[in-house]
């Protein structure tokens, strides 16, 4: 770029040149307007021209870099083999044009970043001057390595994300993450995240960078059609808003224009295929959002909503794990609990009937009083068992909508008045498969919880309705229970819902386990939601609570319909006969106490008893018997007996269920009755169950278990 003019090459011909052409003014005009950097470089190294482009593609002020030498904008790295390289180049100078090379060449900036670029060389040592012309292109300019490049950024950003996601055990982790990366991928003035509350009407800030004073984490804003994020909830789709100032969808709130807001991008969150909430960025530039920003925060969203799922997920397993251990602590209770209730009800049965106790003046009310007492002791073991689903249950087909008006009825009668009692059943509504008293306490126990929930008045609300598919969360619960059962039954939504005080999170939570209550001391056991739990389970149904502070509660029962083809019927019972007196009775029961009661019970029946503690002692005198038929020194003598009444728990021994199957199986005229403090599901536990054995629960009255011999004989 020195020398005289006539050195440098001519524009055209010497005939048709005009006379005033200035050559050098274009020539440096040429080299100020390239869009390629330009450095002219000695043979030294030193910078002697710089055009603007390089200044800016570099960092520096073109008067920066005349005069520097070209080092200084090489990385430290390899800056010892750039001086060998510019050497070498110096000796045998040649041209290189752009891609001449398969090396990714960087340049060092003024701030010490780096930037890859490509370099062309032209030597100007053939027209006589010791110099180097270098021109340099960032790679970024391309517009495929562009959005290269972009795609790179967005893919760290969602690797960073994903470990994030996989580290993290708390949510809100994520939570606060998800918005910062966001933000700084699609280098946006504001990302927020925005979740449904459980009643859908309310979205909650959930977390966010940059938010405005009008929406702090916690803040809520209306889900409807006429809002930014309802909008997207209601179309199902991202939507790109490229000026607020013409937008019509949807209402734009005030603060957005007064924070100087501009373009957004906006995309739902989803769990399952429900919509959870939405992820949102906005910015102050106009137009900032297209398909690549678009398929990258899909991405962000489809990973933040499966994080959410993995969280709830996790927090229902850890919720079922809690009550199921619980469930079975208050099973195993409940059973130990029923021995002791029926050695207590039997000796006071037989003290009832002591002739010095009938003609003392105080003994018979205190026995009666004793008597009260541990019946109530048994309701409270028969609530355990109904949470631990361990209760004695007999599915039947039930006309909800009668149940329901029944129990409205009653209740209309029997609360404060200032409750008014509303009642929405389909006209199509099918009867449901369950136990008719079970289904009738557990609705009775949720109005209760109604009422106290609403001191001063309000509604009640029952409703039953066949379900046209089941909500994702109950439908967790009934795949636990049975994996095929969600699909091959049809299912009834029964919901009592109330206009009272609602539950906070916390207490939601912690509803169905045992003995929780929020009630005055004396007031509450807190076994009756938990019964309903345990209740709905054993049911092959599911139960769940949507509640929210202010706006009262919605207690929702899943239960199976009654199946189109009639399950097999009950053999019609006739009213059994009383129990033949000398009844040949052989009692298995490893309880010493339990045993003695038992017998008792079965001598004041006139039955002849021979007890044994456990099933292999019973069978030993069963084979005696047959090996040697005839008179024996026995209460019951040398038959063999009529009945076998055995527990169905004994010991570490084999259990009443394995002996009842080896005695029918060896001794077939030998009745069963079997007895326990759990329930019949007991019987399920092997292939025994088929044979439908009679179970009598403890604690149990000599009439019950009267009742019980009889059924079984007249069988």
């Amino acid at each position: 770029m020195s020398g005289p003019a006539s050195s440098a090459p001519s524009v055209g011909g010497a005939s048709d040149r005009p006379v005033d052409l200035d050559e050098q003014a274009i020539f440096r005009t040429l080299f100020a307007a390239s869009p390629d950097g330009l450095l002219l470089v000695d043979d030294r190294g030193r910078i002697l021209l710089a055009n603007p482009t390089a200044g800016q593609l570099l960092g520096y002020a073109v008067e920066e870099l005349v005069g520097a030498p070209v080092e200084m904008l090489v990385p430290d790295g390899i800056r010892p083999r750039h001086a060998e390289y510019r050497e070498s180049y110096r000796r045998a100078p040649r041209a290189r044009p752009m891609g001449g090379t398969q090396m990714d060449l960087v340049a060092r900036r003024r701030d010490g970043s780096e930037v890859k670029v490509e370099i062309a060389l032209s030597p100007l040592q053939p027209f006589g001057l010791p110099y180097v012309m270098a021109s340099i292109r960032g790679v970024a300019d391309y517009p495929r390595v562009r959005q290269a490049l972009q795609r790179a950024r967005y893919s760290e950003h969602l690797a960073q994300l994903g470990r994030i996601a996989v580290d993290s055990l708390d949510p809100q982790e994520v939570l606060r993450q998800v918005p910062s990366i966001a933000a700084r991928a699609l280098e946006a003035d504001l990302a927020v995240v925005f979740l449904l509350d459980p009643g859908k009407a309310m979205l909650r800030v959930a977390g966010g960078v940059g938010l405005l004073e009008e929406e702090p984490v916690g803040a809520t804003v209306p889900n409807r059609p006429d809002t930014p994020q309802g909008h997207v909830l209601a179309q199902g789709v991202p939507v790109v808003v490229e000026d607020y100032a013409i937008e019509t969808r949807f209402t734009v709130p005030a603060a957005y224009r007064r924070a100087g807001l501009v373009s957004a991008l906006v995309v739902p969150l989803s769990d399952r295929g429900s919509p959870v909430g939405t992820l949102a960025v906005r910015s102050r530039q106009a137009r900032r959002f297209g398909e690549a920003e678009v398929r990258f925060l899909e991405s962000v969203a489809n990973l933040l909503g499966t994080c959410l799922q993995r969280a709830q997920t996790e927090e229902a397993l850890h919720h079922s794990q809690r009550l199921e251990t619980v469930g079975q602590l208050t099973g195993g209770i409940a059973h130990d609990f029923n021995n002791l209730l029926t050695v207590i009800q039997g000796n006071l049965q037989v003290l009832a009937d002591l002739p010095a106790v009938a003609e003392d003046g105080f003994a018979p009310q205190m026995v009666a009083a004793a008597t009260r007492a541990s019946r109530r002791g048994a309701e409270l073991t028969g609530k355990l068992l109904a949470f631990s689903r361990r209760q004695m249950l007999q599915p039947a087909s039930v006309d909800i909508a009668a149940m329901i008006r029944s129990l409205a009825d009653m209740l209309r009668r029997t609360l404060d008045q200032r409750i008014r009692i509303r009642i929405d059943v389909a006209p199509d509504c099918p009867d449901v498969m369950a136990d008719p008293a079970q289904l009738e306490s557990a609705l009775l126990n949720i109005a209760i919880n109604a009422r106290d929930a609403m001191p001063d008045g309000g509604e009640l609300t029952f409703e039953a309705t066949p379900l046209a598919a089941i909500p994702a969360e109950l439908r967790r619960e009934l795949e636990e229970e049975d994996t095929s059962a969600a699909g091959a039954t049809r299912y009834v939504r029964v919901a009592i819902s109330d206009t009272g005080g609602g539950m906070p999170d916390g207490v939601k939570e912690r509803a169905f386990e045992p003995f929780f209550t929020t009630k005055q001391a004396g007031r509450g056991t807190g076994l009756g939601l938990s019964t309903v739990y345990g209740f709905a389970r054993q049911s092959r149904g599911a139960v769940g609570i949507d509640s929210l502070v202010g706006l009262g509660t919605t207690l929702t029962l899943i239960l199976p319909q009654t199946p189109l083809t009639p399950v097999d019927a009950t053999t019609v019972e006739t009213e059994p006969h009383a129990v033949p007196e000398g009844l040949r009775v052989l009692l298995v029961e490893d309880d010493t106490e339990v045993r003695a009661v038992v017998r008792r019970f079965l001598t004041d029946l006139r039955c002849r008893v021979v007890a044994c503690a456990s099933g292999e002692e019973a069978l030993r005198h069963l084979e005696e018997i047959t090996a040697n038929p005839g008179p024996a020194v026995s209460e019951a003598g040398g038959a063999m007996p009529q009945l076998l009444l055995t527990d169905i728990a004994l010991g570490a021994g084999m259990r009443g269920t394995e002996l009842a199957t080896r005695v029918q199986q060896r001794w077939p005229a030998v009745a069963v009755l079997l007895m326990s403090g759990f329930s019949a599901e007991l019987l399920a536990s092997g292939p025994e169950a088929a044979l439908g054995w009679e179970l009598l629960p403890k604690p149990y009255a000599r009439a019950d278990l009267a009742r019980a011999i009889s059924k079984v004989l007249a069988r």
